[in-house]
């Protein structure tokens, strides 16, 4: 059954509803969380789970080098297609400070891990990030739903022209393979984002981009030939987009959206446009914590592992409030999604 849609107007950022909403129904729930000393760092867990991947990271380039021109580097792209995704992870928790609790080491972290290892500008994705969060599923606000490509309510369905009026009709059966451009789309609009505000350092972003696709072209071209240099691309981006959208689409889509109109408090407007995804310790590694997303919203700098007890906290929490709080498994998720999407493109096909 497709959610139904939540009018609301704007509203301030998450800090700020923070430091007005004194004695809120949030701040009771944050209390209980900082009694429990969920927001304090865990350095030994981000030592362990970065230094793993760094692991897996080298690995995947030695034996790149090591297998040559052969068509087993399709294996390889395959490998590394998921330690990219675990990297776009790191950079996540590193630009919301859950790694370090200072600007400055969050920030050349992200950098280092966003830019340079992956091809994807850390200024642009957090500012991008940032105003999700703020307005998670607002149709005019959140970054995330703007109808870019693909619809997501009828709403932007009937207003719809162009690319999004074409897509929408069949949005639902064209994601996954849209999805496999998501690598490319990133980078793509990262280089788009260096002239504009988003990026405060340009010059130093822009260097560290160029110095990424220099080493990931230049070592394909080098140690392939051109047809197996395209097919390990394919197969790498491919399915690294497939990753990451696997890994966020479960968060938010085929929740409420949200409009103009009808104000809600921090709390439920997080809670009730956020979905969780069970699955025990293999969804938490897949999906690097986020599939606690109520939680994430609601305390964005919560290291991943404290994820699971504010989890019970948080349901026991909105159970007293009477607040609807919602949770499945990670396929029940893709298909309440994937439902979703087909609902709001049924306008666009009617008319056709």
């Amino acid at each position: 059954m497709v959610n139904p849609t939540v009018l609301v107007e704007s509203l301030p950022t998450p800090a700020q509803e923070k430091d007005r909403e004194r004695g809120s129904d949030f701040s009771e729930l944050s209390r209980r969380i900082a009694d429990a000393g969920l927001l304090r760092r865990r350095p030994l867990y981000y030592t362990v789970r970065f230094g793993a991947v760094a692991l897996a990271l080298a690995g995947g380039v030695a034996a790149f080098v090591a297998l040559g021109d052969s068509w087993s580097q399709l294996f390889v792209a395959v490998a590394l297609a998921v330690v990219f995704g675990q990297l776009g992870l790191a950079a996540h928790d590193l630009a919301h400070r859950q790694v370090f609790s200072r600007r400055r080491p969050s920030e050349a972290g992200g950098l280092l891990t966003a830019n340079l290892l992956l091809g994807m500008s850390y200024g642009w994705w957090m500012n991008k990030h940032t105003r999700h969060h703020a307005n998670p599923n607002h149709e005019e606000k959140d970054p995330d739903v703007s109808p870019d490509i693909l619809v997501w309510s009828r709403g932007q369905a009937s207003r719809a022209t162009g690319i999004p009026r074409f897509v929408g009709k069949h949005q639902a059966a064209l994601f996954f393979p849209l999805l496999t451009l998501e690598g490319l789309n990133l980078s793509f609009n990262s280089f788009k984002a260096l002239g504009g505000r988003a990026v405060k350092r340009p010059l130093l972003e822009g260097t560290l981009l160029v110095a990424h696709f220099v080493v990931y072209f230049g070592g394909l071209f080098t140690v392939l030939s051109p047809g197996k240099a395209l097919a390990f691309l394919a197969v790498h981006q491919g399915l690294f987009g497939i990753y990451l959208g696997s890994v966020f689409a479960p968060n938010h889509k085929g929740m409420p959206m949200i409009e103009e109109g009808t104000r809600l408090d921090f709390l439920r407007r997080q809670v009730l446009t956020s979905r969780n995804v069970r699955g025990g310790v293999l969804v938490d590694a897949f999906m690097g914590g986020l599939n606690y997303q109520i939680e994430h919203h609601l305390f964005p700098s919560m290291p991943t592992p404290a994820l699971g007890r504010a989890q019970a906290l948080t349901e026991a929490y909105c159970a007293e409030l009477g607040v609807p709080y919602h949770q499945t498994g990670l396929l029940a998720s893709h298909r309440e999604a994937l439902r979703h999407m087909r609902s709001v493109g049924e306008p666009l096909r009617a008319a056709s």
